[in-house]
């Protein structure tokens, strides 16, 4: 389902001239065809937004480097993908949901010290999945847990 819809957007894109979407588009779908090659499977739409996930989170992380070097061109464009990534996300948790389902989580499962950190996160990484970025999941949880 996500592939064909990839595939339908990356057409309409070409359609309409849009290069940055075009090229965002390609980009994920190179990467799923690069996951399918490496383990030899056919990616799941939960794989396929996990893989979108890391190329948003990518993004992320670069923006700073960008704005460093005050590349605002460089800057727009890359918000601009970002943008263009979520559309195939999950609707993202906002910090008060995420703390809501660790308190739960920890609760769950008896956490109580920093030492359950790594037990918390795996937890929450496998209940949340995509919708939530797993460094506000990390910081959320240390605030709970200390």
């Amino acid at each position: 389902m996500l592939k064909e819809k990839l595939l339908e957007d990356l057409k309409k894109s070409m359609k309409e001239k849009n290069i940055i979407r075009k090229n965002v588009i390609q980009m994920v779908r190179a990467a799923i065809l690069q996951v399918e090659k490496d383990k030899q499977i056919e990616v799941t739409d939960e794989q396929g937004i996990e893989i979108i996930a890391k190329e948003a989170k990518k993004r992320r992380d670069a923006i700073s480097d960008y704005e460093k070097s005050g590349r605002q061109d460089l800057i727009n464009q890359i918000k601009e993908e970002i943008a263009i990534l979520e559309e195939y996300l999950p609707k993202q948790l906002t910090a008060e949901e995420i703390e809501e389902k660790l308190k739960e989580i920890i609760e769950k499962i008896g956490a109580s010290t920093m030492k359950d950190i790594g037990m918390v996160m795996k937890t929450a990484k496998e209940s949340l999945g995509a919708t939530a970025d797993g460094r506000i999941i990390n910081e959320v949880a240390k605030k709970l847990l200390s």
